[in-house]
């Protein structure tokens, strides 16, 4: 058996998990968390390769664990794509901050998706 790289995708809606899931659970280990703080206890106990993130959650913001995130000495280093409905440049400048390696406008299509994570991690399609 082949040892995929796991991706965790953190979204408080089902369906945006679902479909994360679906676009890219050929080439990778999906992990799927409907909140911050499961993604959380996920991250503590797996090898996660890369994080996508939405940004507005109820109970802790994306902002909110991407800081949790790299304050972490064994999470800091983890690349993460936020994918979210808000194109707000204010928003943009904000994950700039926290070093995400790129940000994915909802609703996210199978090509677009497959395109950033793979150049997060440096894959080859």
């Amino acid at each position: 058996m082949e040892n995929k790289k796991i991706i965790l995708a953190v979204d408080d809606m089902a369906s945006n998990l679902r479909t994360i899931k679906v676009i890219l659970e050929k080439t990778f280990d999906v992990r799927l968390a409907k909140s911050g703080q499961i993604a959380l206890s996920v991250l503590a106990e797996e090898k996660v390769a890369l994080i996508l993130l939405d940004i507005q959650m109820p109970g802790m913001s994306g902002f909110e664990f991407i800081e949790t995130v790299k304050k972490n000495p064994d999470t800091k280093d983890i690349p993460v794509i936020f994918i979210t409905s808000h194109s707000d440049l204010e928003l943009v400048r904000e994950a700039s901050k926290f070093g995400i390696k790129d940000y994915v406008l909802k609703p996210v299509t199978p090509e677009k998706l497959e395109k950033r994570v793979h150049a997060a991690l440096n894959y080859t399609l």
